[in-house]
């Protein structure tokens, strides 16, 4: 493919390129289309001036812009025509009645010039391939020999004019080198359009991309202070997750150890409380000193008899209690209570245990 030569459009010079690319060369430039140009105007304006330089027909003539060029590049098929001319090729319209009569197979021929409208390209057989050299084309599009009739007639349903290139075109080294060998081509050519837009559209995204990669370096920072912010949330949240469950299992212990009690006491109705009042303390108090005063009575016998020396009453405890004269000091008697209150207690769950 490199071997080709392939004129990439530039402005209107759409017929210079379609003239190079078909004799792979820079054979024509427009300086040398435009004095082809002129000189076709300057022979319409002598056939003109035939009729009578002062009729109207010729005065219009002279108003008129040149119908072979334009200020764009553009050239029209008579310049085209005597450019080929010069080396000794002919133009044929494809579709004419005279050259359908011949009934020639398309990929019998040497080389296409299509135009429509303003715009004008060559399809040329170089070598053994065809192929399409659109100056639109990024490069030369490889066409094959059965698809060759098709894309012509494609063509022409398009609104193209189609001449065939009669006579021999100029040696080239393309030419030369794709006798010997036959080309594949893996990816076809896009239109330049395309191209400069896909282009584009890339420096887009880039100049997008370092956007956001500046944005981001700009922010790293920020972020790195967010990740540590966010885990330390985390860890907050698991801190204050366990201190719920210890505090829920605090109150689980104590809800069964209020449980317990209050089957205890359902159980044991006649069982007081081992947390007693002060007030509870006192009548318990003069409840046992009440008994203990019985107890010293019993033992004197009646009014009159002598009394017997007797032991010291001991308290459950097994210390030694005061005189029955004597008065208990208060701490004695609290202690005692207290622990009248505990054995009351474990006699109860004895009995608990025996049921």
């Amino acid at each position: 493919m490199e071997s080709i030569f392939h004129e990439k459009q530039e402005g209107s010079l759409c017929a210079q390129h379609c003239l190079n690319n078909l004799l792979q060369g820079e054979y024509f430039s427009p300086v040398e289309l435009s004095s082809i140009a002129h000189q076709l105007d300057e022979e319409e304006r002598m056939r003109m001036a035939e009729g009578g330089v002062t009729s109207e027909d010729y005065r219009t003539f002279l108003q008129q812009p040149s119908g072979n060029m334009d200020d764009s590049g553009f050239f029209s098929i008579q310049v085209i025509s005597n450019a080929l001319k010069v080396w000794g090729l002919e133009l044929i319209l494809f579709n004419s009645p005279e050259y359908q009569r011949l009934r020639i197979d398309p990929i019998n021929e040497r080389s296409f010039i299509c135009n429509y409208k303003e715009h004008w390209f060559t399809v040329r057989k170089l070598g053994k391939q065809w192929f399409n050299l659109n100056s639109l084309l990024t490069g030369p599009e490889l066409i094959s020999d059965t698809y060759l009739a098709l894309f012509l007639a494609q063509l022409q349903q398009e609104g193209y004019s189609i001449f065939v290139v009669k006579g021999d075109l100029p040696d080239c080294e393309a030419d030369q080198l794709l006798q010997m060998i036959r080309v594949q081509q893996m990816q076809r050519p896009k239109l330049i359009g395309e191209e400069l837009a896909q282009l584009k559209e890339q420096r887009v995204q880039k100049t997008d991309l370092e956007r956001v990669l500046e944005a981001n370096d700009g922010s790293a920072t920020l972020d790195e202070d967010e990740e540590d912010l966010q885990r330390a949330l985390a860890l907050s949240r698991q801190e204050i997750d366990m201190e719920d469950e210890e505090a829920d299992l605090r109150r689980a212990i104590q809800l069964s150890m209020q449980g317990s009690s209050r089957s205890i006491s359902q159980d044991t109705p006649h069982t007081s409380d081992t947390h007693l009042t002060s007030e509870e303390l006192r009548k318990r108090r003069e409840a046992y000193f009440e008994k203990q005063q019985q107890q010293q009575q019993q033992q004197q016998g009646p009014p009159g008899q002598l009394s017997q020396p007797c032991e010291r009453p001991t308290t459950s405890s097994g210390a030694l209690g005061s005189d029955p004269g004597d008065a208990m000091s208060e701490e004695d008697m609290l202690q005692a209570a207290v622990t009248m209150s505990l054995e009351t207690v474990r006699n109860n769950f004895k009995s608990e245990g025996k049921k």
